[in-house]
């Protein structure tokens, strides 16, 4: 969902951006800036580590045992091509965005501050789930204790966290923002 939204914006400034130039606008001009914002945010917070993220402990995980995080009982529900829809292409699309288009990044305490808000929240969420329901949604998470789970999901942040840096190092190296 966050790759579809965040290419989505993508897609809106692109459109914008096209419909306003040569337009001299202040308001039309304001705007576009602030939609070029958001997808900028969206890239460095969410898209990049978050997308690299699911694709490398998807697969990581689904290689060493499948069951663990997509039984094989889920092949009857979604396709393969779906599969991979939701944890491989998301990885080539991100880099090629980042290749193909210079995001400004936040400051690096507000970048990190708002994955580690991500992650927790999305932590709550799965635990908040497997509370009303009984049932993990990531199965891996029935075979943790509750300390291991608590220190599996502190290393999940600090990952998660590592790769939004890897994004903005990987962004400035791109775009040779450092000279």
């Amino acid at each position: 969902v966050i790759q579809a939204v965040f290419f989505g914006i993508c897609v809106l400034t692109d459109l914008s951006s096209l419909l306003t130039r040569g337009n001299d606008s202040q308001e039309q001009e304001r705007q576009l800036k602030k939609l070029i914002s958001l997808r900028d945010w969206m890239m460095a917070v969410l898209a990049f580590p978050v997308g690299v993220f699911v694709v490398t402990m998807f697969w990581s995980i689904y290689i060493y045992d499948r069951e663990l995080v997509y039984p094989k009982l889920l092949d009857n529900f979604i396709p393969a091509w779906l599969n991979h829809g939701m944890h491989t292409t998301v990885l080539p699309f991100v880099l090629i965005e980042m290749r193909t288009t210079h995001h400004q990044y936040p400051s690096r305490s507000c970048g990190l501050a708002a994955v580690c808000t991500f992650a927790v929240g999305y932590i709550l969420w799965v635990c908040w789930i497997h509370h009303v329901t009984g049932v993990w949604v990531y199965p891996l998470l029935e075979h943790l204790s509750p300390g291991v789970k608590i220190i599996f999901f502190a290393a999940l942040t600090v990952i998660i966290n590592i790769f939004y840096l890897v994004g903005e190092v990987l962004n400035n190296y791109i775009w040779d923002t450092q000279k």
